[in-house]
């Protein structure tokens, strides 16, 4: 039998502590809230906001330490060789209403295949505003996860429930890592039981009512913005007062000060680092510059340091560490 994507795969197996482990350590204050929500008994499928390209994935990710598949946009996939290393990093492709329809014909094959997923038992996770935007906002929920979720219910609904579970990924700075990331995860949508209650409903209709419902659990799970001409007023004003749990990451842990003296008293040890880490840090700035969506940043940044720092880690860790809380609060000063 052929392998499928969300088989099991021992390199693969083998490589995850670590990956979740270096993300985890991108962000000063990082925490999932809610977990208890994620279902046990049934095909689940994750569905966050998206504002932070493939970090929104990995925070998923590491919500437990099941393997998921994920989805990405057919276009990146035309390339043979990236496509296997996608496929590999269990991504599969999807085609957007904006690709045209001979492209979204291609849909029905990933959507079997996430039922097929859904029904081993693995989770699969999709983007549903279908682009990243960095804005505390939510853009229009696209169709394609209702249809997945309907499908799936059709297929084994009588055997066990097929849940969407809402996750609002709310990040302290969206375009440098070492800041805060809060990944709030919500009540489920039980999709079987929603499609029995509203057995009267045509399909369309219940990919609406669907619709309605995450986009609301959504909402709920972030510092949601409803109004752009206004978005930066409003941003300012729940940010200063922000409610539970976006209230965690307020305030600094440590003072100031003792940050600085630390500075001071390392500063030999972190000069060195500096010296000798200047050619992996050239090679970052020259990826960056390269890179000219800046909510990308984030995301390359991260595959860098998951691909450098092991290469040297011990003297580019007090490099790293110094250098992003030098960072931090330099941006802190700014913005105040």
């Amino acid at each position: 039998m052929a392998h499928q994507i969300q088989d099991k795969d021992r390199l693969y197996a083998f490589l995850r502590p670590y990956v979740d482990w270096m993300f985890r350590r991108s962000y000063r204050r990082f925490q999932y809230v809610g977990r208890e929500n994620v279902p046990k008994d049934g095909a689940v499928i994750f569905a966050p906001n998206h504002t932070n390209a493939l970090c929104d994935a990995m925070a998923v990710l590491g919500i437990d330490g099941r393997r998921k598949v994920f989805v990405a946009r057919a276009d990146i996939f035309h390339d043979p060789k990236k496509a296997k290393i996608l496929r590999w990093l269990k991504i599969m492709p999807i085609s957007r209403e904006r690709d045209g329809l001979d492209e979204v014909r291609h849909n029905d094959a990933t959507m079997d295949q996430a039922v097929e997923t859904l029904h081993d038992g693995v989770p699969f996770c999709i983007l549903p505003e279908g682009r990243h935007r960095p804005m505390h906002s939510l853009l229009p929920l696209s169709k394609g996860i209702f249809r997945i979720a309907l499908r799936a219910n059709d297929e084994f609904g009588a055997e066990k429930n097929v849940y969407i579970v809402p996750v609002g990924l709310e990040y302290g700075d969206y375009y440098h890592l070492w800041d805060s990331l809060t990944v709030n995860i919500g009540k489920p949508i039980n999709v079987t039981a929603f499609a029995r209650e509203h057995a009267d409903l045509t399909r369309p209709q219940l990919i609406m009512a669907l619709r309605e419902e995450l986009t609301q659990r959504i909402k709920e799970q972030i510092l949601w913005v409803p109004d752009d001409e206004h978005y930066e007023e409003n941003i300012e004003k729940l940010q200063a007062n922000p409610p539970a749990p976006f209230d965690r990451f307020k305030h600094h842990r440590l003072p100031r000060w003792f940050l600085i003296i630390m500075l001071v008293l390392l500063s030999p040890l972190f000069l060195v680092s500096a010296v000798l880490t200047v050619p992996l840090w050239a090679v970052w700035l020259l990826i960056r510059w390269k890179v000219k969506d800046p909510a990308f940043h984030n995301s390359v940044q991260y595959v860098w340091q998951l691909v450098f720092i092991p290469l040297n880690l011990f003297i580019t860790m007090p490099f790293w560490i110094f250098l992003q809380e030098y960072m931090y609060q330099a941006r802190k000063v700014v913005k105040s």
